[in-house]
């Protein structure tokens, strides 16, 4: 039961660093200045919901896909790892990962409605990017289990992103541009830490199947 806790608590952490919802709180209250109470809470329903079905999918399918592609779980262990750390090494930097935020293309179009906003690039990339897709698709590779606690853990984190969005205006004001900066960074640390273990995970299996 204790090793059950400790390992849900560390997919929740895995996916709570990845999707860094409290530095993402700025960037949805950002994109969705202009909007009224009622439209900024649909879209952030709606972004969470899209988040939620699209890490399911991967979660669910991951091992599908691995065989639709030819694909080992060392190998998707390894390179999603290092994506990961990747990423969490640029948070370290505190700089913004290439392969976890929308281009200046994405945020032109998606300015064209306001609900498009929660497709992209709320949902994707910025909450369910390949970091994210990645971490998820690892988690849940091993069995029912593992994919209960993945789902479970993320749903969890989900309602928390919910709740730091409809509130993000009072957790913005009350953390400051400094107190944001140092949760990201350390969010990437952990990020970073996760990642290398994937990794290294991914090559001990490599060599245990040869």
């Amino acid at each position: 039961m204790h090793d059950l806790l400790g390992h849900m608590l560390s997919v929740f952490m895995g996916f709570f660093a990845i999707m860094n919802p409290i530095a993402n709180t700025p960037v949805f209250l950002g994109l969705t200045a202009s909007d009224s109470p009622a439209l900024r809470r649909k879209v952030a329903l709606n972004a969470i919901s899209l988040t939620f079905l699209i890490v399911l999918f991967f979660s669910v399918f991951g091992n599908w896909i691995f065989h639709l592609f030819g694909i080992t779980l060392p190998a998707f262990r390894l390179t999603g790892g290092l994506l990961v750390a990747l990423i969490g090494f640029h948070m370290l930097q505190g700089e913004a990962s290439a392969v976890h935020n929308p281009s200046d293309e994405d945020q032109a179009d998606s300015l064209e409605t306001a609900l498009n906003v929660a497709v992209s690039p709320l949902a994707v990339p910025i909450l369910a990017g390949p970091g994210t897709i990645a971490t998820a698709m690892s988690f849940s590779a091993d069995g029912i289990r593992e994919l209960v606690v993945t789902i479970g853990a993320f749903a969890v984190l989900c309602g928390i992103t919910a709740v730091f969005f409809l509130y993000g205006e009072r957790l913005v004001s009350f953390l400051g541009q400094s107190g944001l900066n140092v949760i990201t960074r350390l969010m990437g640390l952990i990020l970073a830490v996760i990642g290398v273990q994937m990794a290294i995970d991914g090559i001990k299996a490599a060599f245990a199947l040869s």
